[in-house]
């Protein structure tokens, strides 16, 4: 069987490309399964990751020939919504790398990533009610706290698709670049976040994504741990030491 998902490992980054170009990457089975593999990897060994479809294509959303034939108790089992969430609680930061198409589930999917890059041709909404369902794996609630519930409205009740310049200026994406650079930008943001001191990235993204109510203990809690590290002490030993110069 043809691997649906292509695995790059670095030592501080993983790249994976969705890899079902003739069907645009629409979202099957073989792919939850293989990505959930993904999450093994970063949740053993946290590095940041950066995700691409292969081809002209993000994704195009979920494989519509499986989706048709699931009821009520596959709905029940979360299985795109499961993969999204525990793809956007990753110990370090996912970056979307959004070319052409990221419909539907594919949009679900980049609206989970951490960071999103486009590029000119890129398409991105929920046309799900057209299609008798509802975008059920994060977008009726991650969508609106990204772009606002206006947009959301638009985009999840009145079928809108947003082009890369709308998501731009909606901050729904961090940057357009031309396709031939997408990859070369994302690792231009994984040089960015790796430099920074991973345990401390690790765990501002868990206080950034923890819920209202437990703030400012989980803030305080997670100083506590970065206050005890070896990293803290060098990293502001070293920035003292230059301000000497």
């Amino acid at each position: 069987m043809t691997a649906s998902v292509e695995v790059e490992e670095h030592a501080d980054r993983v790249v994976v490309h969705l890899a079902r170009p003739e069907v645009r990457n629409a979202i099957d089975h073989q792919m939850v399964t293989e990505l959930h593999a993904v999450c093994d990897l970063l949740e053993a060994d946290p590095r940041v990751l950066l995700l691409a479809g292969k081809g002209d294509n993000f994704a195009a959303g979920a494989d519509i020939s499986q989706l048709r034939e699931r009821r009520r108790d596959d709905a029940l089992r979360g299985i795109n919504s499961g993969l999204f969430d525990r793809i956007h609680r990753l110990p370090m930061p996912v970056v979307g790398l959004l070319d052409g198409y990221a419909l539907g589930g594919g949009a679900e999917l980049a609206y989970a990533c951490d960071f999103r890059i486009g590029t000119p041709r890129l398409r991105i909404g929920n046309p799900e009610p057209g299609l008798g369902i509802l975008a059920a794996a994060g977008a009726t609630w991650r969508l609106r706290e990204l772009v606002g519930e206006p947009v959301a409205k638009e985009i999840l009740l009145a079928g809108r698709l947003l082009d890369a310049e709308e998501a731009l200026a909606l901050r729904l994406v961090n940057e357009i670049v031309e396709p031939h650079s997408l990859l070369e930008a994302g690792h231009g943001w994984a040089d960015r976040i790796t430099r920074q001191a991973g345990l401390a990235v690790r765990l501002t993204k868990s206080a950034l994504h923890a819920p209202r109510d437990a703030h400012p203990y989980i803030d305080d809690l997670t100083q506590a741990v970065l206050f005890e590290t070896d990293e803290k002490q060098a990293r502001m030993t070293a920035f003292l030491e230059r301000n000497k110069k």
